[in-house]
């Protein structure tokens, strides 16, 4: 019902925000000239049409919609598939989907075969003239071998009456097909496979094992048929796979024909038997003759009009089954684009986009699982609250070392075995966070561990990276100084840095800040060293005019002028940042979005992968948003001349 709902929620968005749209461009007057930044405001419309077209095609081309309208279509289309694969056995003998015979194709292929090995025979210079008029003589037989199999005269009275008997099984199976109650299931059979449904469960369900936060994907399409349409196609499948098996075993071999080929395996036998070491050349050549032989034996070789009347019958049930289906084409046509339901051996699976791209529906489900404490990921949630004592924040933010500066010696104990505090063990307590005071909600999980790393290394690159870019900006010692190192690190890509930095600093949240650290530095300080020297003239000369200080200026000139270049650098630097993050999680982490990313892709976890994607691209567009706020309300000057 959740999906239906945002289905038609999208449409009815779409559709009503394109026809507003098209009327505010009728009726809005817009004064400004075309180049004018003012035209390109606004059009929150437009940004909803945007959102909810990639999400329509999100839900369309993995199948959501389908899941959504038509839970049971996979389940049904299961059994169809499974139908079509015992088909293929029986259709891949005949020229139904093939251009010829099964048995018209091996003839061919092992008579040309068969010319090969006798123009080698014939134009190999380590043969003597006897060996090669034995050879072909064995080659000769063999190509006898083919017309024992293809004439009908020949053909035995038993394999006739199977072949018989198989076909008159599937027009059986056809007339039984088109009737509305088979495969004619007992109550107590429907209350068995309905209770096999419900153990299953449903199209793309997840199962959970709680406890011990590992999360357990089950088959992708239920295999018990559901649905009476599915029951009928699963039990025709099942006839039609011991058909395939009876046809597959059966061989037709006629006396004459087995005679013929024991002569020609017990001559060449004693052929090769009677060759000495130094005539492995023919020795090699009767043994690929034998090797033919032995196909055309096992293969399905038969009179040509010998399978007409069991051709038609299996184009005939062919024909009803897809008349049978019904709707379920249709929907398999629209609704499952780019792929459909495949059968092979026990299980169904997708076959197409709806495989690699997982539904909105599965990924909300398994992003909400995710989060929960009980469940997480790898024993971690993506994102949940923990209440935190505040003496640990105390702790974390002041330095040990207040206390060590203090007159005086830590405690001791008495030798009562009693430790009495003092006012430098107490000061040690507070900056160690080693006391109670009160509980606040602290974030905590896979995202807010990403979130705070690339947090802290955006900040530290601002703080040392705009104050130097600056100071390069204005100061020929500070660019000369300062230069070649930033422009000899700064090409170098963050994951040549990587493995140096996480073996150095170790592979927890200090090697990973310092290297978000290096990679936002570079960019704040060509950033602010480029708003600080495009700095227009006029505007330093008039504040000169004006009596203000270096300072004044800096503050008052420079400074505001060089912030649209800033501001801009962070937009960069943020997705510099991200990038990198995922990349060092890649090589070394426990926490974080690029983690779960990695280990999920190892276990092919679709679902957990988009999940990380989206996350990434929310918390970049978050990043991004909060900066275009930021830019509006600091520099509303810019552009404006």
């Amino acid at each position: 019902m959740f999906t239906q709902f945002i289905t038609i929620l999208i449409l009815v968005s779409i559709v009503g925000c394109i026809l507003y749209g098209r009327r505010l461009i009728r009726t809005e007057k817009v004064d400004a000239v075309f180049g004018n930044p003012e035209r390109a405001k606004g059009g929150t419309h437009w940004i909803i049409v945007g959102s909810s077209a990639i999400l329509l095609i999100w839900l369309y081309y993995s199948w959501d919609i389908a899941k959504g309208f038509y839970p049971k279509s996979a389940n049904e289309l299961c059994q169809v598939a499974k139908v079509n694969e015992s088909l293929l056995g029986l259709k891949y003998q005949f020229p139904i989907e093939e251009r010829e015979f099964k048995s018209t194709s091996i003839i061919k292929i092992e008579n040309k075969n068969l010319q090969i090995i006798t123009n080698e025979i014939q134009s190999s210079p380590n043969l003597s003239s006897p060996q090669k008029t034995t050879l072909i003589g064995f080659i000769n037989e063999t190509r006898k071998l083919i017309p024992l199999l293809t004439n009908e005269n020949l053909m035995e009275t038993d394999t006739k009456i199977q072949i018989k008997e198989m076909t008159e099984e599937i027009r059986l199976l056809t007339s039984n097909f088109k009737k509305n109650n088979y495969p004619f299931e007992n109550d107590e059979q429907k209350n068995e496979r309905l209770r096999a449904v419900s153990e299953e469960g449903g199209w793309g369900i997840t199962k959970i094992q709680s406890g011990t936060g590992s999360i357990e994907d089950t088959i992708e399409v239920p295999l018990v048929p559901a649905t009476n349409k599915g029951l009928k196609f699963d039990a025709a499948a099942k006839e039609l796979e011991i058909i395939n098996d009876k046809f597959f075993k059966l061989r037709n071999h006629n006396l004459q024909f087995k005679n013929s080929i024991k002569a020609l395996k017990d001559k060449i036998k004693e052929y090769r038997g009677n060759l000495d070491d130094t005539e492995e050349v023919a020795s090699t050549f009767a043994k690929n003759i034998v090797k033919i032989a032995r196909r055309i034996e096992f293969a399905s070789i038969y009179p040509p009009n010998a399978l007409n009347e069991m051709q038609k019958a299996i184009v005939e049930f062919d024909n009803v089954q897809k008349s049978e289906q019904g709707g379920l084409r249709f929907v398999d046509m629209f609704l499952f684009p780019a792929g459909t339901i495949v059968s092979s051996g026990t299980s169904c699976s997708e076959q197409g986009s709806g495989r690699w791209l997982p539904k909105p529906s599965d990924t909300l489900n398994k992003f909400i699982l995710m989060s929960k404490p009980s469940v997480g990921y790898k024993n971690i949630p993506l994102l949940w609250i923990d209440m935190m004592d505040v003496s640990k924040i105390i702790g974390f933010i002041l330095p040990d070392w207040i206390a060590d500066i203090l007159p005086g010696e830590y405690p001791t104990h008495t030798k009562d075995g009693v430790v009495e505090q003092n006012f430098k063990g107490s000061v040690l307590k507070v900056v160690t966070g080693d006391f109670k005071l009160f509980k606040i909600p602290v974030p905590y999980g896979h995202i807010w561990d990403s979130f705070l790393r690339v947090f802290l290394g955006l900040i530290f690159g601002i703080l040392i990276g705009v104050p130097l870019g600056l100071f390069m900006g204005l100061n020929r010692f500070a660019k000369g100084f300062f230069d070649p190192l930033i422009e000899l690190y700064r090409p170098v890509p963050p994951l040549a840095w990587a493995p140096l930095i996480i073996s150095v600093l170790g592979i927890d949240n200090t090697g990973k800040v310092f290297l978000l650290f290096m990679v936002s530095l570079s960019i704040m300080i060509i950033s602010a060293r480029a708003g600080a020297s495009g700095t227009q003239l006029s505007k330093i000369h008039a504040a000169h005019s004006l009596g203000a200080s270096k300072k004044q200026i800096l503050r008052y000139v420079i400074f505001p002028n060089s912030l649209p270049e800033i501001l801009t650098g962070i937009r960069v630097a943020v997705g510099m940042c991200w990038g990198t993050l995922v990349a060092a999680e890649f090589l070394a982490g426990t926490t974080g979005i690029g983690f779960v990313e990695n280990v999920a892709k190892k276990y092919f976890q679709y679902e957990v992968i988009w999940i990380t994607i989206f996350i990434m691209g929310m918390l970049g567009l978050l990043f991004d948003v909060t900066l275009r706020k930021i830019i509006d309300k600091t520099i509303p000057w810019r552009g404006k001349g």
